[in-house]
């Protein structure tokens, strides 16, 4: 990990002020990777990135809030124009300036490594689902800061918490399906879209007097960011395995392939995008020793995300689908994040039931099934069937989609 330090930055109050908690948190994860301890500049870099915009992006969103009469304003309509067909010489010079950036794909991009990536992706099925949700997502409301944003935000609050679930898991499969990260491809386009959703809540945020940037850093930097990108590559790789999943190390370098264009595409800072699952993993290190304690927002959030899970759309014996997907989800939890975890979460405590069913089924699926001739469509079918349960559950027949951008 390589880092850059202005010694003349006002670092957020937030940064490593749980130093202890956070070391010990990833004791598990040093030792297992056998990582390095971080240095002064590396951890700096850190606290100052929590400063630090995707500023492509918000050229673009200074444009679009340009008067309606200026020429070199940028609708929304003409966003979507470009990411459908692309840009032309009559388009408004912000709006070119950012397609050609994100348009001008790095020549280490490897297509057929990521497309073997995203086939490793979609074989994870359903323990894909269950890790983002409870070991990336309700895992990581155990820090303050994003969580915040996310509380003020109204994201995964009351009635919207079961579609904006949808939403990163309809991002996340598009991703993951063939072809989805060319430059047509649905995950292309979503991760793009996603890219200046980011950008209109900084820019919101940062003017809005809502946000306290001297304790968190700017609403959505490049530290969390990267954070961010981290729990679909290694930490999702961590998680699967834990499930009993076996991942192999040319998969493993697919995986971390794809995910780290995807990153770059989001607009994640160069130095922090990786190939090498071990070099993500320090990185991960890193942050843990960057991280804030839990704050009043992480409780609230992870009980809606369980809450939310009697209100899902089920096919069969609803009331007792929603109970029994609830009772798992607990379960998992509990394996995932410990009793520590559940209490910082404010959650009720299970047995780790579910870890033992997950590794029976994984067993079967991928030991046995999955090394026999027809084991790639079996997993392929298996993954396909997670995902279409997914989004059935979120939207029911109405279909997958990404919220409206904002304009305000």
């Amino acid at each position: 990990m390589t880092a850059t330090t202005d010694t003349s930055t006002v670092l957020p109050r937030r940064h490593r002020s749980a130093d202890a908690r956070g070391r010990q948190m990833g004791r598990l994860l040093r030792l297992y990777w056998n990582l390095r301890e971080p240095s002064d500049a590396e951890l700096a870099a850190l606290g100052e990135r929590l400063m630090k915009r995707d500023e492509p992006a918000a050229a673009l969103v200074r444009a679009m809030r340009l008067p309606k009469d200026d020429p070199e304003r940028v609708s929304m309509g003409g966003f979507h124009h470009a990411l459908d067909v692309g840009v032309s010489e009559d388009d408004p010079r912000a709006l070119r300036d950012f397609f050609a950036q994100v348009e001008a794909t790095p020549s280490w991009v490897d297509r057929d490594l990521c497309e073997r990536g995203a086939t490793v992706f979609r074989r994870f099925g359903q323990n894909a689902d269950d890790v983002l949700l409870q070991l990336s997502l309700i895992g990581g409301y155990r820090f303050g800061g994003p969580v915040d944003l996310l509380a003020e935000t109204g994201g995964l609050s009351g009635a919207t918490t079961k579609r904006r679930l949808g939403e990163t898991q309809t991002w996340a499969i598009a991703v993951g399906r063939e072809g989805g990260m060319d430059r047509h491809g649905e995950g292309w386009k979503l991760t793009v879209h996603v890219r200046l959703m980011h950008a209109l809540v900084n820019a919101s945020f940062e003017r809005n007097g809502r946000w306290d940037s001297t304790e968190w850093g700017l609403p959505i930097n490049q530290s969390d960011l990267a954070s961010t990108l981290n729990l679909f590559s290694g930490a999702l790789m961590m998680g699967v395995r834990a499930l009993g999943v076996p991942i192999g190390r040319d998969d493993s370098r697919a995986m971390m392939h794809l995910w780290k264009y995807v990153g770059w595409l989001i607009g994640v800072d160069d130095d922090w995008l990786f190939d090498d699952e071990r070099d993500q993993h320090q990185l991960s290190y890193a942050i843990l020793l960057s991280q804030a304690d839990v704050s009043a927002a992480g409780p609230q959030l992870a009980n809606a995300l369980v809450d939310v899970q009697r209100d899902l759309n089920y096919r069969h014996l609803p009331a007792l689908s929603a109970r029994y997907t609830r009772e798992r989800l607990l379960s998992m939890l509990e394996g995932f994040l410990g009793a520590r975890g559940m209490r910082d979460l404010e959650l009720p405590h299970r047995l780790p039931w579910a870890f033992g069913t997950a590794w029976v089924r994984n067993t079967v699926s991928y030991r046995l099934i999955g090394r026999t001739p027809v084991g790639d469509r079996y997993l392929e079918w298996r993954g396909r069937r997670a995902r279409d349960r997914a989004l059935y559950r979120h939207f029911g027949d109405s279909g997958a989609e990404i919220g409206s951008l904002p304009t305000e």
